[in-house]
């Protein structure tokens, strides 16, 4: 048995692979090449989004995967600027049309602010109102589970005061460098699994020398290491590689990080992701 068969229970009981691929950054003509290449080395639990703009090539790459439906966990995210029921509604039925599914297996709130005022105004009415939405879409069985990415305590507590589903995840960045643990505690005691997007730190972890020097300990590679770390913070981790090779190499991580070294990582502070730092969620907004 490998990390790929291996999955948490979400809260509502439905089961979603620990290891997942994640989209971002691969070209929608280029998604179901990727999706495919994924699921004939194993992987059962894919992750797209509205904004990554390539669920059309996701979904196809799901349905001419030759893995029946059921075996493949799907998840996409609604876009951070939808605000309002109305179109949140239009959005998830538009998510199933590219998808061309009948059906996500998780469906998110892309993160508590608009890209553009990421960290910035408050939005408290309009998650609430896109949260109902993901309710009645919930109810009526078109998603399988819902959550949040990127929402802090505070954003959470917004969701919860009129919600009737708690959310079943909260997606957010976490690698060595960057671990939010009263977050993490907190999803944990409101039942939230936490998915672990870049966990490789979008690279940004490759070049640090005592990640190295510890990854060279255990007889891995530095994104096995990074991979391994989020698992063992109990997290769904979620590595984006098109490439093949790489997608096997992200999944042989059947080694135990010790408490000591999983302290270290725990504790490193030191990222600079670069070219990467343009983004919202990387530019320290």
């Amino acid at each position: 048995m490998t990390i790929l068969d291996e999955t948490y229970t979400l809260s509502n009981g439905v089961e979603i692979p620990k290891l997942g691929l994640g989209t971002w950054f691969i070209d929608d003509d280029k998604a179901a090449a990727a999706v495919r290449a994924a699921a004939e080395i194993g992987y059962r639990n894919i992750d797209t989004a509205q904004a990554y703009g390539n669920e059309r090539g996701v979904g196809e790459g799901v349905r001419t995967s030759g893995v029946p439906r059921d075996e493949l966990f799907v998840s996409t995210k609604l876009a951070a600027e939808i605000k309002d029921y109305d179109q949140a509604v239009d959005a998830i039925d538009g998510s199933l049309a590219k998808l061309g599914l009948d059906r996500i297996d998780l469906m998110l709130i892309h993160s508590p602010q608009p890209w553009d005022d990421f960290g910035g105004g408050d939005y408290a009415e309009g998650n609430r109102e896109a949260w109902r939405a993901l309710e009645e879409a919930h109810q009526a069985g078109k998603i399988r589970s819902i959550g949040v990415s990127n929402f802090q305590q505070q954003d959470l507590d917004n969701i919860l005061q009129g919600a009737t589903v708690v959310p079943h995840v909260n997606q957010l960045l976490v690698h060595a460098g960057n671990t939010p643990s009263e977050l993490l505690a907190y999803c944990a005691s409101k039942q939230i699994l936490v998915e672990a997007y870049s966990p490789i730190a979008h690279g940004a972890i490759l070049k640090n020398a005592e990640v190295q020097a510890m990854a060279e300990k255990y007889g891995v590679s530095v994104p096995q290491l990074c991979i391994r770390y989020t698992l063992q913070l109990d997290a769904v981790s979620l590595p984006k590689t098109a490439n093949p090779e790489h997608m096997r190499s992200n999944a042989e991580v059947d080694f135990e990080i010790s408490g000591d070294d999983m302290d270290v990582l725990r504790d490193l502070r030191d990222v600079d992701y670069g070219e990467h730092s343009v983004f919202p969620v990387y530019s320290g907004k």
